[in-house]
């Protein structure tokens, strides 16, 4: 990493933890020099690229401020109690009626789950395919049957390597993208009628596979900042017979929330002492904006109970469905599970990420996914607080690509969503994200969309319908 890079990044470590607050003039050039020992030119470009990030704005002969909020900042979640009785799930009909909305390609796409396609590499991908079919053995077809390609699955246990979290190659397994992957590791652990711990808001499909297997849900707070409401996580476990939790500990669908190192730690200990299961979901760890891959629960578990999921979908090839299973203690029964349904990820497409993975500049196109999503992020918080009622609150989180909105009590989420789509805008609104249908102040963007004119006018045509309720 460059100098300039290194100490932008400290700026913006500071920025994000709220040490400089919003409207904050940032240091003169003159005084970031004496600070941090390095040339004018590398606080400058140390500014352009803070800038470039939607980080910081420049005023004609003031200097560089700290970018504006959006409302207010999002505060904790108002302490619950879980409840005695676990929840019965029924949100399919919702949920479909919002990706059905989230795939047309005439509508402003803020309610799709997707980055923008054009911001992946299907010129390289593409190459890769093709000499994965030209090259392919035909014995891979019985060879690349679960756990999946062996060249893959080494590449993906350099991955966790280089994050810090050492994965043996062999025990991952290959699956149809993470949600595959999640579903295997939940019918490897549970039967109809048990309980499963899921967030609140927490990823909607989720709940779909608590609905599709007659499982209960009982729902854990989540903190817009933390991630993981630890104190009512022990409370559940207490109150109810929890066979495993399903959790995502890092940028967070749909709040973008992450739990840092020590509360993942604490985590882990938790799930250790009542012998209970954690599926950890992390499709967006490596959308960090940071300069580290913050460590996923995986990386504190000694006992074999984090089932680590992951995949390529969010990162790197949507269409490709390539994701994968770090077990733990747990490899048997999900490989099994994997024979009797589905049996093998695709083959070709196994292949040509293996052959991506070892020369198609994965790292290289990830730095710039990062900023492009970084960047993207700026520019809908600044939409927003242009256009939004003033007494909205909005996440911000340090990667992925989501922002979390909150409007004041009795605000109508699904009504704003029904009069969006008549303007062609799609949104998610939160009742999707929760087994009891809560939320229903909330709505999620997704700000991996490519910003436009459009973007901005979509945002302002969401401002008057909210201001209109």
């Amino acid at each position: 990493m460059k100098r300039y890079e290194e100490l932008a990044e400290i700026l913006a470590r500071d920025i994000r933890a709220g040490n400089l607050p919003p409207g904050t003039r940032m240091p003169s050039i003159r005084k970031t020099v004496a600070q941090y020992g390095v040339s004018p030119s590398t606080a400058f470009q140390a500014y352009y690229r803070l800038e470039e990030r939607g980080l910081v704005r420049a005023r004609e002969r003031s200097g560089y401020y700290v970018a504006g909020a959006a409302g207010l900042p999002l505060p904790r979640p108002a302490a619950r109690r879980t409840r005695r009785a676990s929840t019965e799930v029924d949100v399919s009909k919702l949920v479909f009626a919002v990706l059905e909305a989230a795939a047309d390609q005439r509508m402003v796409q803020f309610g799709s789950a997707f980055p923008a396609p054009e911001l992946f590499p299907w010129e390289r991908l593409g190459k890769s395919l093709a000499r994965a079919g030209r090259e392919i053995d035909p014995w891979q077809s019985v060879d690349d049957l679960p756990p999946g390609n062996t060249v893959l699955r080494q590449q993906i246990a350099l991955r966790y390597l280089g994050a810090g979290v050492p994965q043996a190659a062999e025990d991952i397994i290959v699956t149809n993208g993470a949600l595959e992957a999640l579903n295997l590791c939940l019918m490897a652990v549970a039967r109809p009628g048990d309980v499963i711990a899921i967030e609140s808001p927490g990823f909607y499909a989720a709940l779909q596979a608590l609905e599709r297997l007659r499982l209960k849900a009982v729902e854990i707070p989540v903190h817009p900042q933390q991630g993981i409401d630890l104190a009512a996580l022990a409370e559940a476990l207490r109150r109810h017979p929890v066979r495993a939790c399903w959790f995502m500990t890092q940028f967070q669908n749909p709040m973008g929330a992450s739990m840092d190192e020590a509360r993942k730690r604490e985590l882990v200990a938790l799930l250790a002492r009542h012998q209970v299961p954690l599926i950890e979901d992390d499709v967006y760890g490596e959308l960090y904006y940071g300069s580290r891959c913050p460590l996923p629960a995986k990386a504190f578990d000694t006992q074999g109970l984090v089932m680590h999921c992951s995949s390529f979908s969010k990162t790197l090839a949507p269409g490709f469905r390539i994701g994968w299973v770090a077990p733990g203690r747990f490899g048997e029964p999900i490989q099994r599970m994997k024979l009797m349904t589905t049996l093998s990820a695709a083959v070709p497409a196994q292949q040509a990420l293996a052959e991506y993975l070892q020369h198609g500049g994965y790292d290289k196109h990830l730095r710039r996914l990062r900023h492009v999503l970084e960047m993207q992020q700026g520019q809908m918080r600044q939409a927003i607080a242009r256009h939004f009622p003033a007494s909205v609150r909005v996440s911000r989180p340090d990667g992925g690509y989501f922002l979390w909105v909150e409007f004041e009590a009795g605000f109508d989420a699904l009504a704003l969503h029904r009069a969006a789509l008549e303007e062609g805008i799609g949104i998610a609104p939160g009742p999707i994200f929760s087994a009891r249908q809560g939320h229903r102040h909330c709505v999620r963007l997704n700000f991996g969309q490519l910003w436009s004119p459009r973007s901005e006018a979509a945002i302002a045509t969401l401002g008057r319908l909210a201001a209109a309720q």
